[in-house]
């Protein structure tokens, strides 16, 4: 926090010229603007899923406006509404169709997960991935792993009954870390001790399934005993100055194989990097989220620019059970332009953004009855509103999210499509107001346009 002062005050004496920052820097208080430029511009973290809910995108085009000053939106994989934008002319399109220095794009391979099970290849290495890390090690050069998924199994179950271990205060399921020998959960930070014996009926075949990076880098371990490996993960990176640390290491150090979530993809130049491996490609395809093709295209786009960035070609091999799915082919091709088609398409038939907006209304409650309760009690004020005032919404019934609990609070929500515009301000104000007056102390209202997170709401 006083570090953060101190930058501020900095920046409101004009001492600095040029202030980088993440999402809360849109707010700092620069006296004379010229220019703002967002960089990687289709990231989810530019919009706050917290109150309050902003998007520093769209603050800075109401900033350059006002103040008359250009914008500049920067990406390999612009989102989705970004790009339909400057196709229809309201955005100016840059292109830029060669790589910062000249150096090719790398192959990139399609194993199919299904043929090596076939095969009896059970581990998280393909055949082709074991055979291309073991080159690299020969030619003494460096290979990036990806693994969006922390910890060494992502669930717990017997396998006499199928009682999975939950957390106690989140609906979700706790995942084993083997450094710590513990149980964890990965939304509220909760602890157990390794389960043993099943709490339902008292069988000891419990058995760990599912991989995070943890198992990932024993695995790697096990089978290249002589390469050096590191880990990049929010549990590594937790301390002060550590997320640095790594990729000091990992650069200076010649490190072999660098394992990482989301963390390592982003913008690294590491130009002794000629392999990537994306262990489970299908891990954002299975989200509940009407972006998962357009965030698994991004992904799978944004790791292979990590490798052959030096003077060597790079090779990308990516893992998948799902290998026709179009955005793994799009990534294949690198061919952006063929993705925004296909799902651009998809979106018109199916009337989602940039087509409509997403309002999502979110209960939450220490009380399963009260908050279920409060929003029928909502949703049917807004179905009356909607059919007498023949207002152009599509109004979803009220459910419970997708994870219906976090935190000890039960969550539930409502779904609407619209075109946002002053009318349905209005109706979202009329609802809060409807809301305070029922007088549920224990049961809070948010109110989201457009969240970049589906499952979070």
């Amino acid at each position: 926090m006083g570090e953060r002062y101190d930058q501020w005050h900095k920046i409101k004496e004009g001492k600095a010229k040029i202030i980088i920052g993440a999402r809360s820097a849109i707010f700092a208080p620069v006296e004379n603007l010229g220019i703002v430029i967002i960089d990687e511009e289709h990231d989810g973290s530019y919009k706050s899923e917290m109150a309050p809910r902003y998007d520093a995108k769209e603050i800075a085009r109401y900033m350059c406006k006002d103040k008359n000053v250009p914008l500049v939106l920067g990406s390999a994989t612009p989102d989705m509404e970004t790009y339909y934008k400057a196709q229809n002319g309201e955005i100016m399109l840059l292109e830029l169709t060669k790589r910062a220095n000249e150096s090719e794009l790398p192959n990139i391979e399609i194993i199919d997960l299904r043929e090596e099970l076939a095969k009896g290849n059970k581990s998280m290495i393909s055949t082709k991935l074991y055979e291309e890390i073991e080159k690299n090690l020969k030619d003494k050069k460096q290979t990036i792993l990806y693994l969006n998924r922390r910890g060494f199994s992502t669930f717990v179950m017997c396998r006499n009954c199928g009682y999975t271990v939950k957390c106690k205060n989140c609906n979700i399921n706790l995942t084993y870390h083997s450094n710590k020998n513990k149980l964890k959960c990965h939304y509220c930070g909760y602890e157990e001790k390794v389960v043993t014996k099943c709490p339902e009926c008292g069988s000891e075949q419990i058995r760990y399934f599912g991989t995070g990076t943890q198992k990932l880098e024993y695995e790697i371990q096990k089978l290249f005993p002589s390469a050096s490996t590191i880990r990049m993960d929010i549990d590594t990176v937790s301390k002060k100055n550590s997320h640095e640390q790594i990729l000091e290491k990992f650069k200076n150090e010649n490190i072999d194989i660098l394992i990482g979530t989301q963390m390592v993809v982003k913008g690294h130049h590491f130009p002794n990097v000629t392999l990537v491996g994306v262990i489970a490609a299908d891990g954002s395809l299975n989200i509940d989220d009407f972006r998962a093709n357009e965030k698994t295209f991004q992904i799978l786009t944004q790791v292979a620019g990590r490798a052959g960035r030096g003077g060597d070609k790079g090779r990308v091999i990516i893992q998948t059970y799902n290998p026709d799915n179009f955005s793994i082919e799009c990534a294949k091709k690198q061919d952006y332009k063929l993705f925004y088609n296909t799902e651009i398409s998809l979106r018109k038939q199916l009337k989602y953004p940039p087509f409509c907006d997403i309002i999502v209304i979110g209960f939450t409650s220490i009380f399963e009855k009260e908050v279920m309760e409060v929003a029928e009690k909502i949703h049917a004020y807004l179905k009356n509103r909607v059919i007498k005032e023949n207002i152009g919404i599509i109004l979803y019934k009220a459910l419970p999210s997708p994870i219906d609990k976090i935190k000890n609070k039960y969550r539930w929500r409502i779904l609407i499509k619209c075109k946002f515009s002053e009318e349905i301000i209005t109706l979202m104000n009329d609802a809060l107001e409807e809301y305070y007056k029922l007088k549920k102390k224990n049961t809070r209202i948010s109110i989201d346009l457009n969240p970049n997170n589906m499952m979070a709401l």
